[in-house]
C-alpha cells in the first residue's frame, strides 16, 4: 500500500460499481458501540430529561459518521495517510462515548466536545486534501473551512467554564449543522455514489437495529422466573425490530441506489439522508423502551412518561419509514398506503396516553402487531402496482404486433 496518493473523485466514473469496504465496516460498528455506549444513560433515564440529553449526543455522533460517510462516498484514497485519518476519528468517537455519561455541567461532557472537536478536525484535513481535484474545490474548500471552524469552536468550548461552554456549543453546532446544507449545492455535479452510500445507510441500519436485539437480549437476562408476560414482551420486541428490518429494506426500499438525476431526485437525496437522523433516533429509544418492558414483573405497567416516549417513538419510526418510501418510489405511489397509515397513526396516538393502565406487555404487542400491519400493506399494495405494471406491459405489447400477425387475426394475407 502506497503511502500517499493522489485523491480521485469516485463519482466522475459513471456506471462503475462500488461496494463498501472492510475499513468503512469497520468504522460503521465503532460508531454504532458508541450509540450503544450512549443509549446507557438513557436506559437508567428513560424519561424527557433523558431523551433530551441523549438526542443531543446522538445527533453529534450521527452526524460526525454522515460527514465522513459522505466524504468517503466521493472520494477516494485508500492510502496509509487515509487509513491514520480514519483511525483518529474511530477512536475520537470512542472517546466521545467514554464521556457522554455525565451532565452536561460535567467535566465528562467537556470531554465528549473535545472528543467531537477532533473529529472535525480530521474532516476538515480530509477535505482540504481533497481540494487538489480541481473541479471539486468550492465544495471541498466551503467543507473544510466549515468543519475547520466548527472543530476550532468545539475545542475552545472544552476549555471554558459554563454557561459559556453552551452558547460556544450552540455556535459551534450551528456551523456544523450549516455547512452540509451550504454543500448541498453542489449535488448535482458532485453526487455521492448512488450505490455506496445507500450501502453504507443499510449497514449503519441493520447494526443499529442489532442493538435493538441487543437490548431484548439484555431484558431476558434481568427476568429470574420468566412470566409469560416476559415471554409475550420479548418476541414482541424481537419481532418489532425484525419488522423494522423488513420494512426499511423491503417495503420502502431504503437502501436502494439513489441515482441523482433532476431537480426533484436531489430534493428526494436530501430528504432521505436527512429523515435517518429521526428514524435512526427513534429506533433506538424504542429499543431502551423494550429493554424496560422486558424487564417488568408479571402485571407490571409502565410509567406515563415511559409508555409515552416509547409509544410516540414508535410512531415516528412508522411516519420516518413512509417518508423515506416516499423518496424511493415515484410521487403518488403509495396514496392507498399512506390511508391505511394515518389510520395507524391515528391508533399509537391515543395508545401512548393509556398505555399506563395496562400491562407493558400488551403496549410490546400491540406495537409489534401495528408494524405487522404496515407491512402487511406495503407488501399487498406493491404487489397490486405489480400486477397493474404486467397488465400495462402485456397491453402495450399486444398493440406493438407485427403487421403479419394482425393481418393473420383479421383472416387476410401481409402485402409484400
Amino acid at each position: 500500500m502506497e503511502l500517499w496518493r493522489p485523491i480521485r473523485l469516485v463519482s466522475s466514473e459513471a456506471g462503475q460499481s462500488r461496494r463498501a469496504s472492510w475499513l468503512e465496516l469497520f468504522f460503521d460498528l465503532i460508531f454504532v458501540a458508541a450509540v450503544a455506549q450512549v443509549s446507557a444513560p438513557l436506559s437508567l433515564d428513560y424519561t424527557l430529561h433523558g431523551l433530551v440529553r441523549f438526542a443531543l449526543m446522538f445527533l453529534l455522533i450521527w452526524w460526525a459518521w454522515l460527514g465522513h460517510t459522505m466524504y468517503s462516498s466521493r472520494f477516494d484514497s485508500d492510502d496509509v495517510l487515509h487509513r491514520v485519518l480514519t483511525f483518529i476519528q474511530m477512536f475520537a468517537a470512542a472517546a466521545m462515548a467514554a464521556n457522554a455519561k455525565a451532565a452536561f455541567d460535567s467535566r465528562d461532557s467537556a470531554g465528549f466536545g473535545a472528543a467531537y472537536a477532533v473529529l472535525r478536525t480530521v474532516q476538515a484535513i480530509q477535505y482540504f486534501r481533497a481540494r487538489k481535484v480541481r473541479d471539486t474545490r468550492k465544495l471541498t474548500t466551503l467543507c473544510a473551512f466549515g468543519f475547520g471552524v466548527a472543530a476550532i469552536a468545539w475545542a475552545v468550548a472544552a476549555i471554558v467554564p459554563v454557561p459559556t461552554r453552551f452558547y460556544l456549543w450552540a455556535g459551534a453546532l450551528l456551523v456544523d449543522l450549516s455547512t452540509p446544507w451550504l454543500a448541498g449545492r453542489y449535488t448535482d455535479k458532485f453526487p455521492p455514489h448512488p450505490e455506496h452510500l445507500p450501502e453504507r445507510f443499510g449497514l449503519f441500519t441493520i447494526i443499529l437495529l442489532g442493538e435493538s436485539v441487543a437490548a431484548v437480549m439484555r431484558g431476558m437476562e434481568s427476568q429470574e422466573s420468566w412470566p409469560i408476560s416476559a415471554a409475550i414482551s420479548a418476541i414482541s420486541g424481537l419481532g418489532l425490530a425484525y419488522g423494522y428490518w423488513w420494512w426499511y429494506f423491503d417495503g420502502v426500499k431504503g437502501a436502494a441506489e439513489r441515482p441523482i438525476k433532476s431537480r426533484r431526485s436531489i430534493k428526494a437525496f436530501h430528504v432521505w439522508v436527512y429523515v435517518h437522523f429521526p428514524l435512526y433516533l427513534s429506533i433506538a429509544v424504542v429499543g431502551v423502551g423494550v429493554e424496560h418492558v422486558i424487564s417488568l414483573p408479571a402485571g407490571s405497567h409502565l410509567q406515563r412518561e415511559d409508555s409515552l416516549i416509547l409509544v410516540l417513538a414508535a410512531l415516528l419510526v412508522a411516519m420516518m419509514l413512509d417518508i423515506v418510501g416516499l423518496t424511493a418510489e415515484p410521487h403518488g405511489n403509495h396514496s392507498s398506503q399512506f390511508r391505511f397509515s394515518r389510520l395507524i397513526y391515528l391508533a399509537l396516538l391515543p395508545a401512548g396516553w393509556f398505555s399506563d393502565i395496562v400491562p407493558g406487555w400488551i403496549v410490546l404487542l400491540f406495537l409489534a402487531s401495528t408494524c405487522g400491519m404496515a407491512l402487511a400493506l406495503t407488501f399487498s399494495d406493491s404487489s397490486r402496482k405489480a400486477r397493474i405494471d404486467l397488465s400495462h406491459r402485456l397491453h402495450d405489447s399486444a398493440n406493438e404486433r407485427p403487421l403479419y400477425e394482425t393481418s393473420r387475426v383479421r383472416g387476410s394475407t401481409p402485402e409484400p
